[in-house]
C-alpha cells in the first residue's frame, strides 16, 4: 500500500516536518490535508534553516511533487510570499512540483480582521489563535459560503465574491463601531496573488487517486496535532480542522485502502502554545531548560508566532490517547537530546481527577483542568546523544526511556530523532 500518514499526536509542534523531509526522500508525492498557514514546519539543511507554513516539506526533494489538498485553507498572498522565498533560495517551485486543489477554500482579508476581532472580544477566554483567519474561514467553508481556489480560474467571478465578503464583514464592523476593512488596499495583492496562482490549480482528488491506483509512494502531511482536532481535542481550545487520521482521508480525498502506515509524531516532552489545560505543564529552571532560550532554531517558540512554547514531562496519557485515536502503525520520538543531563524524567502514566484514576484525557474541559498527574519516574542520563545513530548505541537510560514510551501507548518506535540536522535520526 503506498500512503504514509504523518500526524502530531500532541498539541502541534511536534516535530512533524522533520518527519516528512525524511520520508519524502523515497516519496513521489508529498500532500498536505489540513489547516493553512498558521502552521510551522522548520527544517534545517546543511546549516540553512527553511520556514514553511503551507507549502509541504517534501517540495525540498526534487523528485517529489507536493499538493495543497481540498482540507485546507489558503491565504493566497502569502502561498506567493513562500514560494518566491523558496524559489529565492534555489528551490525548484513550478506548476510541475507544486499543486492547489480547486476544493481548498481561501482565506479573505474579512477572515483575518474577524479573526483578530473575536479573539480580542474573548478577553480572559482567549483561545490562543494565530490570527491567520484560519477559524472564520472554516466556519464560512461549514456555513457554505466560502471562496473556492478555484474562483481564482475566473479573475472577474473572484473579485466580485472577493468584494462580497469583504463588503459583508465591513458591515458588521460598521455596526459595531469597528475600523473598517480597506477594500482598495486589499483586493489588488489577492488578485495579482490568483493570477500568480492560476497555473497551479489542479483537481488534486483525481490527481492522487490516479496516482495511488499505480502504486505512487504519497506522504500526507498534517498540520497541528490530535489534540487540537476539533472533535479529538481539548475543545474548546482546539483547532478548526482535524489534524488526526480522519481528516487526512478527507482533506485529500482518498480511501483508507491504500493506507500503509499511520505515523505519530511526539516530543520526548510536551509542549503547548497558547490557551487550554496542560496536566504536566512545569514552571520556573525546569520549563526553562526544556523550553531553551530562543537564540537558538532548535529552542521551543512557536515557528509561525515566536511565542514561547508551555513546556512540562512527558504526558503519556494523551500519547495513548492519540495512538487510539488515530491507529498508529507507529511512534517517532522527536528531540531526545534536549533531555540529555537531566537526572531523573517523570512520565505522566495516568491522571487522577476528582479522587479517581483516569488512563485516558476526560473528554471536558472542565474535567481536564482538575487533572492530576500521576507520574513515574525514570533514571536520566548525562551522554550527549547528538551523534547517535543506531538505536542499540543509545545509554541505557535514555533507550530504557524510548521503551518505556513505546509500552505505555503499546506502540513501536523505530526512529527517534536527536538533533536539528537532517540526519540526527536514531534507527532501530
Amino acid at each position: 500500500m503506498p500512503a504514509t500518514i504523518i500526524i502530531g499526536a500532541q498539541w502541534g509542534d511536534e516535530g512533524k516536518g522533520r518527519a516528512v523531509d525524511w520520508l519524502a526522500s523515497d516519496a513521489d508525492i508529498v500532500a498536505r490535508y489540513s489547516g493553512g498557514d498558521n502552521a510551522g514546519h522548520t527544517l534545517y539543511v546543511n546549516s540553512e534553516v527553511f520556514k514553511l507554513h503551507l507549502i509541504p516539506s517534501g517540495i525540498l526533494h526534487p523528485q517529489a511533487v507536493c499538493v495543497l489538498g481540498n482540507g485546507m485553507v489558503v491565504n493566497p498572498v502569502n502561498m506567493v510570499k513562500e514560494i518566491d522565498q523558496l524559489s529565492a533560495m534555489g528551490i525548484d517551485v513550478t506548476p510541475e512540483r507544486l499543486m492547489l486543489s480547486t476544493r481548498a477554500h481561501i482565506i479573505t482579508p474579512a477572515h483575518i480582521t474577524l479573526d483578530s476581532v473575536q479573539e480580542k472580544a474573548r478577553g480572559d477566554q482567549k483561545l490562543g489563535t494565530t490570527l491567520r483567519g484560519i477559524g472564520p474561514a472554516y466556519l464560512d467553508k461549514i456555513g457554505r459560503k466560502g471562496i473556492r481556489a478555484g474562483k481564482m480560474s475566473d479573475l472577474e467571478n473572484y473579485l466580485e465574491a472577493l468584494t462580497q465578503a469583504i463588503e459583508q464583514t465591513n458591515e458588521q464592523l460598521r455596526r459595531d463601531g469597528l475600523p473598517l476593512i480597506d477594500l482598495d488596499a486589499h483586493l489588488q495583492p489577492y488578485l495579482e496573488a490568483a493570477e500568480r496562482l492560476r497555473p497551479f490549480l489542479a483537481d488534486t482528488t483525481v490527481f492522487l487517486n490516479e496516482q495511488l491506483r499505480s502504486n505512487a509512494q504519497v506522504v500526507c502531511e498534517g498540520a497541528q496535532g490530535t489534540l487540537l482536532d476539533v472533535d479529538h481535542g481539548s475543545y474548546p481550545f482546539v483547532t478548526s480542522s482535524s489534524p488526526s487520521v480522519g481528516g487526512a482521508l478527507s482533506g485529500l480525498g482518498f480511501g483508507p485502502k491504500y493506507v500503509d502506515r499511520v505515523i505519530g509524531v511526539a516530543k520526548a516532552f510536551s509542549t503547548r502554545v497558547g490557551s487550554g489545560a496542560m496536566p504536566t505543564e512545569l514552571e520556573g529552571a525546569l520549563a526553562q531548560r526544556l523550553r531553551g532560550t530562543g537564540e537558538n532554531f532548535w529552542d521551543e517558540f512557536g515557528t509561525t508566532t515566536g511565542r514561547p512554547r508551555r513546556c512540562g514531562w512527558l504526558d503519556a496519557v494523551i500519547l495513548r490517547y492519540a495512538c487510539a485515536v488515530n491507529g498508529f502503525t507507529e511512534l517517532i520520538i522527536t528531540k531526545l537530546d534536549i533531555l540529555s543531563g537531566f537526572e531523573e524524567l517523570k512520565i505522566a502514566i495516568a491522571y487522577q481527577i476528582h479522587g479517581e484514576r483516569s488512563d485516558y484525557p476526560p473528554s471536558t474541559m472542565e474535567e481536564l483542568q482538575h487533572a492530576q498527574p500521576i507520574y513515574e519516574t525514570l533514571p536520566g542520563w548525562s551522554e550527549d546523544v547528538s551523534g547517535i545513530r543506531r538505536m542499540e548505541d543509545l545509554p541505557k537510560n535514555a533507550r530504557a526511556y524510548v521503551e518505556r514510551i513505546a509500552e505505555l501507548c503499546d506502540t513501536p518506535i523505530y526512529t527517534v530523532s536527536v538533533g536539528p540536522e537532517r540526519d540526527q535520526l536514531v534507527h532501530a
